[in-house]
């Protein structure tokens, strides 16, 4: 059984001004609409609900019984009401990026662009550079930050991205034959990057471990699994150093793409490429 708030709203209006007259005042409404209401919803329920003859008017026991439930009900519409009128996230950013983008200077100024626009709601995904660019591509994103070796004319901007073999900040030793590598799962264009590097000189190599993340391949070469090929700018915090092993990599290109120029989408790309130029220097 469904019980229209209206009716609902007029029996308790009833109960706790103790009056029709009171009630219809506090309801903006009329004696005889409130008299109409209680009828309703009295025949809705099949019970008497209000004492009429009582001075003031009082609910009878079927009524007492509803009430509690009659202002749990109304006080949850309210706040259903509330909350739909609340513009609070009910518009999204899609944010395709790499793993590494997403520290503590990015996410700073994710929350800063949330604290402006509180009707906006960032959905930000991380994954590899060569899957994020099909994504956006294909409309999944409306703003993705990849890295790659040539950006393509439409990047919003472009930042060159340093590499570097690294190895454990205790490694003493010289690399066994084949040497181990840590690397990022297939597709990654750093593990690209490193295979085609070590076979050109002609070494032998396995993969000693797999990351998903950067975290974790940072904290493999840390831990002296391997080598790796990582970004120079993400290394500060981990017991990490280059290795001579190779000479430095050529660097990659970090752009920024969206399909919007303007409004909010465009205030964040320049907010997010102010934070990939203050990364880049």
């Amino acid at each position: 059984m469904l019980l229209d708030p209206r009716l609902l709203r007029t029996f308790v209006a009833i109960v706790e001004t103790g009056s029709f007259t009171l009630a219809a005042k506090r309801l903006n409404s009329t004696q005889s609409t409130v008299s109409q209401h209680l009828g309703k919803l009295e025949t809705a329920v099949g019970h008497r609900l209000i004492e009429r003859a009582d001075r003031p008017v009082g609910p009878t026991p079927a009524g007492g019984r509803l009430l509690g439930y009659a202002r749990r009900l109304l006080a949850l519409q309210d706040e259903a009401k509330a909350i739909l009128a609340d513009p609070a996230g009910t518009t999204t950013i899609r944010i395709g990026v790499p793993d590494d983008i997403v520290n503590s200077a990015m996410s700073r100024q994710f929350a800063q662009f949330a604290e402006r626009h509180r009707e906006i709601r960032l959905d930000v995904t991380t994954g590899l550079s060569r899957d994020l660019t099909r994504r956006f591509r294909a409309g999944e994103f409306d703003i993705a930050i990849v890295k790659e070796a040539v950006p393509s004319g439409d990047a919003r901007a472009s930042f060159a991205e340093p590499l570097a073999w690294f190895e454990a900040t205790d490694r003493a030793q010289p690399w066994p034959d084949p040497i181990p590598l840590v690397t990022f799962p297939p597709g990654g264009l750093y593990r690209d990057l490193m295979i085609e590097r070590i076979e050109r000189a002609q070494m032998r190599w396995y993969i000693a471990f797999t990351g998903n993340s950067l975290g974790s391949v940072l904290s493999a070469v840390e831990a002296g699994l391997g080598l790796s090929v990582i970004p120079n700018s993400t290394t500060a915090s981990h017991a990490v150093q280059i290795s001579t092993i190779f000479p430095a990599e050529p660097p990659l290109v970090l752009s920024i793409y969206a399909w919007e120029p303007g409004g909010t989408t465009g205030e964040l790309v320049n907010a997010m490429t102010n934070t990939l130029f203050g990364r880049s220097k």
